[in-house]
């Protein structure tokens, strides 16, 4: 299967806090822009943060292994050493983890590492890696 990279806009309040967030903390690199909307790199996909007068509500939550997960919510699967450096540069920003980093389904089919966390315009990200990628829609 050749994967392509999807095309994600969300809603930002602040496109200062979303340049920080984006480029600075997570590194992605900054592409198109007006004063209305910002293009991201974001791991190979297309992010666009658009900005908004007013923020739609707060994500729900569903239970998966025993912790609430805010639904809506996006993000990219980073190989394991990825993830644990960026888990790791998050950590010294001292960012707000909705869910810390943590192994999920441990010792189950699908474990994975996984983290997650607001943006500042409040959209939940998650981000996960897998020791074994094979892993990833397995049942």
């Amino acid at each position: 299967m050749n994967v392509q990279p999807f095309h994600l806009a969300i809603p930002v309040n602040d496109l200062g806090q979303a340049k920080a967030f984006y480029g600075e903390l997570l590194g992605c690199e900054m592409g198109r822009f007006s004063e209305q909307w910002i293009d991201w790199n974001f791991y190979g996909h297309q992010l666009v943060t658009h900005l908004v007068a007013q923020m739609p509500s707060a994500p729900a939550h569903n239970e998966v292994d025993s912790h609430a997960v805010p639904v809506p919510h996006f993000g990219v699967v980073l190989a394991w050493n990825d993830l644990e450096q960026l888990a790791e540069r998050l950590k010294a920003a001292n960012t707000a983890f909705v869910i810390e980093p943590y192994i999920r389904f441990k010792g189950q089919v699908g474990e994975q590492a996984t983290m997650f966390f607001h943006d500042p315009a409040g959209n939940a990200l998650e981000f996960k890696a897998f020791k074994d990628m094979g892993q990833l829609f397995a049942r």
